[in-house]
């Protein structure tokens, strides 16, 4: 089984985040930049998929050059091969569309993508890719079992869980559940000095066009000082939540 798993280069959800450019670009300087959560439970998972049924596993970045040390990460880890897609990664749309791409030429039989990145929360890749590579989709997915070509998926729905079989070739939207936190992998330095030898391959993009632009970016409001009001003194909060507040 061929498995590819889509990497989102992502700032650290510690990072302090500022925009440039009369809040039109995002501010690099001084973030530091980590695997999404939601890839990195899908990576673990693969790992496993290698481990206990000798599946072979690769590693697919959208993005410049300085997204190489993320994929260096994901090498470390344990897959065997890393791509990037040598373009800025603009919308949703183009992102599938190389990602697609990429699928289609190299065989793929699992493509583990995660729900969404932290950064955009845009959520539309996964589904987008299994539309263009006319392959089965599950979204949410909680858990992953695969027998030859047969696959039966857990996937997390308002109120509870549903489990439902498929079949490969297949796109997953994975998420914490896929595998747990105490799970995940930290890279150790025989992993780190293995992923100096394996390859990291650069593809250049195929023409697409956006279908979105990112025209401004707004940091939410802080938040005000707190008031407090003696529990004796009710007329006062009531007076506060109807002309402040505003909630009653």
């Amino acid at each position: 089984m061929k498995i590819l798993v889509c990497i989102s280069h992502v700032p650290d959800t510690t990072s302090k985040i500022n925009f440039s450019d009369n809040d039109t670009k995002f501010d690099t300087n001084g973030v530091q930049f980590v695997i999404n959560p939601n890839d990195e439970f899908g990576l673990t998972r693969a790992m496993w998929f290698k481990e206990k049924q000798g599946a072979s596993v690769a590693v697919i970045n959208v993005g410049g050059a300085e997204t190489e040390p993320t994929l260096r990460k994901a090498l470390a880890i344990g897959a065997d091969e890393a791509i990037r897609v040598n373009t800025t990664a603009t919308d949703g749309f183009s992102v599938a569309k190389q990602l697609a791409n990429v699928i289609n030429t190299g065989g793929y039989d699992l493509v583990i993508a995660g729900r969404e990145s932290i950064d955009y929360n845009g959520g539309m890749v996964p589904g987008m890719i299994a539309g263009l590579i006319n392959a089965n989709f599950v979204n949410n997915c909680i858990g992953l079992e695969v027998d030859g070509t047969s696959v039966k998926a857990t996937r997390e729905i308002d109120g509870g869980k549903e489990t439902v079989a498929t079949s490969l070739p297949l796109v997953i939207g994975g998420q914490k559940g896929l595998v747990e936190e105490s799970d995940l992998r930290i890279p150790n330095m025989r992993g780190i000095m293995m992923a100096r030898k394996k390859p990291l391959n650069v593809v250049e993009p195929i023409d697409v066009n956006a279908e979105t632009t990112s025209v401004s970016f707004l940091k939410p409001t802080p938040k005000g000082a707190v008031t407090l009001v003696s529990s004796d003194n009710l007329d006062e909060l009531v007076s506060l939540l109807h002309n402040e507040a505003k909630v009653i």
